[in-house]
């Protein structure tokens, strides 16, 4: 049987691959440490528990950001290449929270899978989509709990329905998050965002499946 020692070994004698992970709060992790953030405890734990190598991740997200603000920024960064060995997109939080118009992000978020498809070299099976997290069993978001409940079912439908037309990955972390309300651990001291908890719970829900696609 293969120790964590011996996945070490093998991470150690590879080319460790690049990984882009674009997104939001969610993705940069509002209100936990950065040894937290769900991207970055991904890919260690490719690298401790399976053996294959990957590099800090790149993180594009910012707290706030919508579909637009994502793909503005993308543009902007001129550090990109299209040779990524993985990305991944959650986005479209903040397109509910804000009262957005349902369609810009309809037509933002497939030009988003269109654009994570690109920079993953035109490889679509090492693009990913997480779902978008229920904020409405926080402490936060509890007065507008139903509502809130509706509309994110309605974003992450959507989600589900492009990321299956071009053949991406998608991951549905929606019900980890609703066991938020009664597992306060789950929740960061913001009482919004999640914690580095959920965040590894997160990871642990969808690694097996990452693991495939990377190495494909």
């Amino acid at each position: 049987m293969l120790c964590l020692t011996t996945f070490s070994i093998m991470a150690q004698n590879q080319k460790p691959k690049t990984f882009l992970a674009l997104g939001d709060s969610y993705t940069i992790g509002e209100s936990v440490s950065e040894d937290e953030r769900w991207p970055v405890q991904l890919a260690k734990r490719l690298t401790d528990d399976h053996g294959i190598a990957v590099e800090s991740p790149k993180i594009i997200a910012k707290t706030g950001w919508r579909t637009d603000d994502l793909k503005k920024a993308i543009v902007d960064d001129f550090s990109l290449s299209n040779s990524y060995d993985m990305v991944s997109l959650l986005i479209g939080v903040n397109n509910q929270y804000q009262d957005r118009p349902i369609v810009d992000f309809e037509t933002d978020f497939e030009k988003l899978i269109k654009t994570a498809i690109e920079l993953a070299n035109g490889n679509r099976e090492h693009v990913f989509v997480v779902s978008i997290p229920d904020y409405g069993k926080t402490p936060f978001g509890k007065q507008k709990e139903d509502e809130i409940r509706k509309e994110i079912d309605l974003y992450n439908k959507i989600g589900r329905r492009i990321s299956k037309r071009y053949k991406v990955k998608y991951f549905n972390i929606t019900p980890i998050s609703r066991k938020a309300k009664k597992r306060p651990e789950l929740v960061a001291k913001d009482e919004l965002h999640p914690s580095g908890i959920m965040y590894t719970e997160w990871v642990d829900s969808i690694i097996e499946d990452v693991a495939k696609l990377i190495v494909k």
